[in-house]
């Protein structure tokens, strides 16, 4: 299996204003969701891209632009890389939807809630979840088991899919930050995943490439098995 990139989109002029945009169409980014996509252009120099994919959201193609422009890359929509459907709450300001009794629900059980006139959380983990797995493993499939892509997504899309590779419950996964802009990586195995970065908003990310391995036994592929004491670092 491959290398994904999970990457927020920049700060959206919604992310600035308090309000939760959903799906909500035209929320672009601000200055600084700009500048945030201009600078992963050099976060990721060093970092062979196989393929990007994107949400089909406004701030989320933005946010890849200036990457694909340098890469000379096609990005590809998927739209089970979407926003959750907040419904009802989509264009809500945060402070007022605090004071909505489903707000705990999603603070505290987010498995059982669903938005009105949206979908549930774990329907958006399902869909996202199932889609990052069928493109990692069809990327691994046409460019090898070393290959790096890039999904650019939304913050508690980004949430669940860390969840699922942690194996945790989704009522865990308000305990892990995403922040606009951020990286979070996962690297799928035969038999498990490994996450590799969360929430990273830091320099360059050449360690994440996986190291052509010196000596391979026939028939195996990256090795799914875990550092005992903890990782050395790369072995170039």
């Amino acid at each position: 299996m491959a290398t994904v990139i999970l990457l927020r989109h920049g700060r959206s002029t919604a992310n600035n204003a308090g309000v939760l945009a959903g799906r909500t169409p035209g929320v672009a980014l601000d200055d600084t969701g700009r500048a945030q996509a201009e600078g992963l252009v050099a976060r990721l120099a060093d970092v062979p891209l196989a393929a990007v994919l994107t949400s089909p959201l406004l701030r989320c193609r933005q946010t890849v632009a200036p990457l694909v422009k340098a890469r000379g890359l096609t990005p590809r929509t998927e739209s089970r890389l979407s926003e959750v459907d907040y419904g009802e709450w989509s264009g809500g300001r945060l402070k007022d939807l605090a004071k909505q009794p489903l707000w705990k629900v999603v603070q505290s059980q987010p498995s059982a809630a669903v938005f009105p006139g949206g979908e549930g959380l774990a329907q958006m983990q399902a869909r996202a979840v199932r889609a990052i797995r069928e493109h990692d493993a069809r990327i691994a499939a046409e460019h090898g088991e070393r290959a790096v892509w890039v999904a650019c997504t939304h913050g508690d899309v980004i949430k669940a899919v860390l969840a699922d590779a942690l194996g945790q419950h989704l009522d865990m996964f308000q305990r892990t930050v995403v922040d606009p802009a951020s990286v979070s990586v996962i690297r799928y195995t035969e038999t498990r995943p490994f996450v590799l970065r969360v929430n990273d908003c830091g320099g360059e990310l050449s360690g994440i490439v996986p190291s052509a391995p010196k000596r391979r036994r026939r028939g195996r592929g990256l090795s799914s098995d875990a550092e005992v004491g903890g990782s050395t670092g790369r072995k170039d």
